[in-house]
Order: structure tokens, then sequence, then C-alpha cells
């Protein structure tokens, strides 16, 4: 992974607040010429991140890799989010509030599952979560694993602490609606393959489209700038940059 140039704009990290895991690049680090979020920019390369958790350097730096110096972008920046869950609609709704043109893709937008909705006390605040989403509170857990090995869960927590429990369709499709307001645009569809040159010129994305009430998807294609990888342990993504 490259390393980037200090960042000098607040109103970038701002833009931008979201941590990728993992990032390779694919041309050497510029320095942006504006101190606005991502307006008056010129794409020089298109990297590529692959994410789990939200906050704010990483992309920031992904983003001074995919400008030139000097030059202005007569376009909003384009980047894909692929992975509708937590961290790809937190990051899409950022990206979307900061000017740039984001789409969103996810194949599961009713996804029921059971890991990911106990979530801390401090994210309720940090992400802005409305209480109604919260199912239940919870002050004590005892966790049981299929080997019969118990772990009690809540014995640090105080007398005003709880843990929030939600259910992932509920708050995914929160986070995802929010997303939209701010001016993402989410697409039912599932990524197949990414196809770059190296060059100057954008990314494809070629992805399966599930718009409307087929369940047979259709061949589409999407020309973005930038890519980030939210899409779980069994990245697309991450397999298509060699990320592990």
């Amino acid at each position: 992974m490259q390393t980037a140039q200090k960042i000098g704009s607040r109103s970038q990290a701002q833009a931008c607040n979201v941590r990728p895991t993992a990032m390779r690049t694919v041309a050497p680090i510029a320095k942006p010429a504006s101190t606005s979020a991502f307006a008056g920019q010129q794409v020089s390369a298109a990297p590529v991140a692959s994410s789990r958790r939200a906050g704010s350097r990483s992309l920031v730096q992904a983003v001074q890799a995919a400008v030139r110096d000097g030059q202005v972008l007569d376009r909003p920046l384009r980047v894909a989010v692929v992975g509708g869950g937590p961290s790809g609609a937190c990051a899409a709704e950022t990206l979307a509030k900061g000017g740039v043109e984001t789409y969103l893709i996810e194949r599961k937008l009713d996804n029921c599952k059971p890991c990911g909705g106990a979530i801390p006390l401090c994210m309720v605040e940090e992400f802005d979560l409305p209480m109604e989403i919260i199912d239940r509170k919870v002050t004590k857990m005892k966790m049981i694993s299929p080997s019969n090995r118990e772990v009690d869960v809540g014995k640090t927590l105080s007398e005003r602490e709880w843990i929030g429990m939600c259910r992932r369709e509920v708050m995914d499709d929160f986070l995802r609606k929010r997303a939209t307001k701010n001016g993402a645009k989410v697409i039912n569809g599932l990524m197949m393959k990414m196809d770059y040159d190296g060059r100057d010129g954008p990314i494809t994305i070629q992805y399966n489209s599930y718009e409307g009430a087929s369940k047979v998807g259709v061949p589409s294609s999407l020309e973005v700038d930038m890519v980030i990888g939210a899409d779980g342990a069994n990245s697309r993504v991450a397999k298509d940059i060699g990320a592990g």
C-alpha cells in the first residue's frame, strides 16, 4: 500500500469520513490543488479501497491518489460503494454529502442476518441513530459456543450503560435510506467484476441488476473513478485487487 501525503484541508477530511482497512492505489499520490471537498480536481488514477469500518484518513488518501494537481475536473468525482451494510451505507452517505456522485450497490436490500446487530451505546450518538431502530437495551448476556464455552457479557457496564440490539434489516435499511436522502443512488445489484486498464481511464464495474420484480439479473455496467469495497468477509472487491 502506498503512503499518502499529509492532508492539508479540513473540508476534505469532513467530506471523506470513512476509513478503509485495506487500500491499493494504482498511481503515485498527488496532492489536491483545491481545498474544497471534491470540486475543481482532475481524476488521474482509479484507486480502489476495501473497507468495513467508518473513519476518515485513508479515503482522503485514496482521493488524493485519484486527482491530478492543478487541473480542473468538469464533473463530480464518481464513486461506487460495493456493499450496502452499515459500513457501505455510512460511506455512501458521507460521500454524497461531500458532493460526490455516489452509487451504492447491494444485492439483498431486505437482508436479515443475526450478526452485527449488537451495537455499543457510543455508536447511537456517533452515527446519529434514532432510538426507534433499537429493539432492546441489554445489560447482561450469556454467550454459549457450540463447544459449550460460556462468556458473560455486561459485567463492565455501569448502571446507565447498555448494549443496543438491532435487527439488521431495519438498521441497514435506515442507513441506506439516509444515504439516498443525501444524494446517493442505491442499486439493487450484484457486482461480478471490475475492469481497469491501469491508465487514467475509469474503472468499469460489471454487475447484475435486479431492479424491479425480476429475479433474473440483467448484465449492466457502471463507470466510476473510485471503488470502495464494503462487501464483507468474502469481498469480491478485495479479491479483484488482490487484497485477500
